[in-house]
């Protein structure tokens, strides 16, 4: 069976400036702390972040706006961040805030391979600037495209070595979804098990979506 498990060298040459990410959490619940920190190590710059949230300064995906490693984020809130809207002020950010059910929607149109989909939602409103409306049985709507990214990063409170995850309660948020849709997924693991240890019924992103496996801890 190909070997999933990755080394912190190994996710760190999977970096580049100008990537575009999607990681998971919801206010920092769910984040993948320790792929975080390589990515801080590495000092990739420039990065699109498409996220639930900012998180806060000193946790999660907040780190790396904190670090000004991000040039623009895809969220659907920033308010708990400071660092967040002050660098918006400043220009060196830009923020995307996108409603927090469109949001989930166009990425997982993007990895159902979809064109886009239809949304009353910000209709009349800001969020309708640059975008497509149509007007069906007398009823306005958004034309939303889809999102994908280059790399996703998933934290699994439980990981096998095939890659089927499990998540622990709210830890799952955006996580399974982004994992259809990216290029590449990275699953940090809480903890590694064997292949076979997990309940089937329980495993919510299979293997076959997940190209590699990190382990915090591990050289």
């Amino acid at each position: 069976m190909f070997n999933k498990l990755i080394s912190k060298q190994q996710f760190a040459d999977l970096l580049k400036d100008d990537m575009v990410l999607m990681v998971g959490g919801f206010l920092g619940c769910g984040s993948p702390e320790a792929l975080i920190d390589i990515i801080i190590e590495k000092r990739v710059k420039n990065l699109t972040i498409i996220c639930n949230d900012t998180s806060f300064p000193d946790r999660g995906i907040g780190r790396l706006v904190a670090e000004k490693l991000v040039g623009r984020v895809l969220t659907s809130h920033i308010g708990t961040n400071p660092e967040t809207g002050r660098q918006m002020v400043e220009g060196t950010i830009k923020v995307e805030l996108i409603p927090q059910g469109t949001l989930i929607e166009r990425i997982r149109a993007g990895g159902m391979g979809l064109g886009g989909f239809l949304t009353p939602t910000g209709v009349g409103t800001v969020v309708e600037e640059g975008k497509q409306k149509m007007t069906i049985e007398g009823r306005e709507y958004l034309l939303e495209l889809p999102l994908r990214a280059d790399l996703a990063l998933v934290k699994g409170g439980m990981v096998d070595k095939a890659g089927n995850v499990i998540y622990h309660g709210t830890a799952r948020n955006f996580n399974p979804v982004i994992a259809f849709s990216a290029e590449t997924v990275v699953a940090e693991a809480g903890k590694l098990v064997e292949i076979g240890s997990l309940n089937p019924e329980s495993i919510v992103t299979p293997a076959p979506l997940i190209d590699h496996i990190f382990v915090p801890g591990q050289s």
